[in-house]
């Protein structure tokens, strides 16, 4: 049981430094590249959904890696904010938008794959997903 705590333990601080550097990403060097996975029906600023995404990630991120205390729910919110941005990896497809090195429609559908991992991610390494105990009513 020590292995495997170590190694959510390890897979939080790695999904959690990953987020971090993708939200500093949306505010510096992968900037345009993000605004292109803005679906074009999505009725907002693209650069504004990319500068308030790369603040939720940064947040996240911050989060899994220091606020042990509220892990699972900070879990959950990461796994919802993977879903929330699964439209624009589909319209990426859809619309066979380039960027982040995904130019072809293969490697665009194989992206779309790693979304569920992303959230399943969040939620194992978090421990989102087990039981709570409770303590029996006297």
């Amino acid at each position: 049981m020590k292995i495997v705590k170590a190694v959510r333990h390890t897979a939080r601080y790695l999904l959690g430094a990953a987020l971090i550097y993708a939200g500093i990403g949306h505010f510096t060097f992968s900037r345009i590249a993000f605004q292109a996975q803005v679906p074009p029906w999505l009725p907002l600023d693209p650069d504004f959904v990319v500068l308030a995404s790369g603040a939720v990630e940064i947040a996240l991120g911050l989060g899994l890696i220091f606020i042990s205390r509220y892990r699972k729910q900070i879990g959950w919110l990461t796994a919802a904010f993977f879903l929330a941005i699964f439209p624009g990896n589909i319209s990426q497809y859809l619309t066979q938008t380039d960027a982040f090195g995904l130019n072809t429609d293969e490697a665009r559908a194989i992206r779309l794959l790693f979304q569920p991992l992303l959230m399943l991610w969040a939620l194992w390494a978090t421990e989102a997903w087990s039981k709570t105990k409770h303590e029996p009513k006297v």
